[in-house]
């Protein structure tokens, strides 16, 4: 029998989320929503020093925004009485051992190795100190760590994008599980959960590859059963450039700010670095029924952030009245006239804060562009233009009298006249928006 599909997401509340994570997120989701699975928020929140409840909130409010709704929340920070449990279990098992090195030392045996070539590996001196030896440094003062004692045999899987990983265990250290104040490690309590909540699937990036060598020991050492891992490639910048130390700009928080919609975001994300190409989805179950973990690539991905706006305003522009009607009584718009303003802004938008600038100049009327050259033309034209209010035939009936009278035409004639009216270069068809308009503009 095939297990129940679950997946998780298990971000550090140290900060918001960025691009980065919300790769990992909605590759975790759409399995879970694909298989009419689960998907676990677990909140890897055993550094009570830097994590903070305004995280936890933001990030909440992140996914909330995106439509990536979560089956239940986890704490790890109320779960420690599991990680001692567990603990216990691999110190009784002699998979558990305590080491006492101070960093100093850790990196004086790290500097020795690099001269000779070697790697990095801990040389696992702990294992050889008698319990006397070790009640002496605890007397003195020398906190104990703890690090799981690895089989040093060959850990192979099938990873769902690499595809068959095989990784020596005698080249990795034993890796440090709990630290000397007591704080449980990521890859302790992470291989913990993921047994306890049946996760059956982990998507993550590809700097855990050595970390999942590690788990697999740690969960097969626990009595569980491994999930299936799947690695996904690292972002990189448009030009291939490191984007770790640029991620704070590209916040989900500050891609909100700037208009970029959910859909469009998420329907790039659900692709990007795939064989399959970005397509704007119109529901998160669109995307969950065409995704397929498979067709990543292992390849470094380029995000551009600006590959965001195309789909923003393919979505925005797809909108029916109804999901904006909300926002456009906010602004002011008349009820009578939210029908006739959507359909004549929103070919002209690429998010909607846009909407504001249009409402404006309709409101207010626009400061006039005119060119020095033109100066005369358009004061001879407006000097024809007919009283308000406009009609949808004002426009046409005006440009044909004034094209008559001064004999110009084509862009000579439409470009000048649209500039005066709306202080803008392109817009709307004129015919639409000139009935609108309420303030005619001083020259």
């Amino acid at each position: 029998m095939s297990r129940p599909v679950i997946t998780r997401f298990a971000p550090s509340p140290t900060g918001y989320i960025h691009v980065g994570n919300l790769r990992t997120a909605l590759m975790n989701f759409l399995i879970a929503r694909k298989a009419g699975g689960q998907f676990i928020l677990r909140l890897d929140d055993t550094d009570q020093e830097r994590s903070k409840q305004e995280y936890v909130d933001g990030i909440m409010a992140d996914l909330d925004w995106l439509g990536l709704h979560w089956d239940r929340v986890e704490r790890q920070s109320l779960r420690y009485d599991r990680y001692r449990t567990a603990a216990d279990r691999l110190r009784a098992e002699g998979r558990f051992y305590e080491c006492f090195e101070t960093p100093t030392e850790l990196d004086l045996k790290r500097k020795k190795l690099a001269a000779m070539n070697r790697p990095p590996v801990y040389d696992r001196a702990s294992l050889k100190l008698t319990e006397a030896e070790k009640e002496a440094l605890r007397a003195a003062g020398t906190p104990g760590y703890w690090r799981f004692l690895l089989d040093q045999n060959r850990i192979e899987w099938t990873d769902g994008i690499i595809g068959p990983l095989s990784i020596d265990a005698a080249s990795v250290s034993d890796p440090v599980l709990i630290r000397a104040d007591g704080q449980v490690l990521y890859t302790f309590a992470s291989s913990v959960d993921d047994i306890e909540m049946g996760v059956s699937h982990i998507v993550r990036g590809a700097d855990h590859v050595t970390n999942t060598a590690t788990q697999i020991q740690i969960m097969q050492a626990l009595g569980g059963t491994p999930p299936e891992f799947a690695h996904h490639s690292l972002l990189t910048g448009a030009q291939g450039e490191e984007l770790s130390k640029r991620l704070g700009t590209l916040s989900l928080r500050d891609l909100r700010a700037r208009g970029v919609e959910p859909m469009a975001l998420l329907s790039l994300m659900a692709r990007l670095g795939s064989s399959k190409p970005v397509e704007l989805a119109a529901s998160i179950d669109e995307l969950a029924e065409g995704f397929d973990v498979g067709s990543f690539g292992a390849a470094p991905t380029k995000f551009d952030a600006e590959d965001l706006f195309p789909l923003t305003r393919a979505h925005v522009q797809g909108l029916p009245l109804g999901a904006v009607k909300d926002r456009l009584a906010a602004m002011g718009v008349p009820e009578s006239q939210t029908g006739t303003f959507w359909a004549v802004a929103k070919g002209n938008i690429t998010v909607l804060n846009d909407l504001g600038d249009w409402w404006a100049l309709i409101r207010d009327g626009a400061t006039p562009l005119v060119d020095e050259a033109d100066r005369e033309f358009v004061a001879q034209a407006f000097a024809m233009l007919p009283p308000q209010p406009w009609t949808a035939e004002t426009w046409g009936q005006w440009t044909a009298a004034v094209k008559s009278a001064t004999g110009r035409k084509g862009k000579d004639l439409f470009r000048p006249l649209r500039r005066a009216l709306t202080g803008r270069d392109a817009g709307p068809e004129m015919a639409d928006l000139m009935p609108l308009l309420r303030r005619f503009p001083a020259l």
